[in-house]
Order: C-alpha cells, then sequence, then structure tokens
C-alpha cells in the first residue's frame, strides 16, 4: 500500500491545489491545471466552489 498523501503543493500559482492533485495523481501540473479551467468553464463555474472547498481541507505539503 503507498504511502502517498493528498496535500497542496509549494508548486502553487493560488492555493497549490492543482499542482496537490497533479502530484498525487503522477499528472503534468499543466494539463491538470487547463482541464481544471475547461470543466470549470463548461460547468458555469461551479469548479470555482470546489476549489476553494479543496483549499480549505487539503493540508498544506
Amino acid at each position: 500500500m503507498s504511502d502517498k498523501k493528498l496535500t497542496r503543493s509549494s508548486n502553487r500559482i493560488i492555493a497549490g491545489v492543482c499542482a496537490g492533485l497533479a502530484e498525487y495523481f503522477g499528472l503534468d501540473v499543466t494539463m491538470v491545471r487547463v482541464l481544471y479551467v475547461v470543466l470549470s468553464v463548461a460547468t458555469a463555474f461551479s469548479g470555482t466552489l470546489v476549489y476553494l472547498v479543496l483549499w480549505i481541507l487539503m493540508p498544506r505539503s
């Protein structure tokens, strides 16, 4: 079993949420950020609420 923990990253633009998700899943940070923006716009910016919740819930790295 892996000892990975989902945390906000120090590689941040705003809060490090997208970078933390990218590091956790082993994905490219830029692609996660682009995907987040596209999905947020496509869902009438409800992604902003998700981002804020993750910002609050995810511990700092």
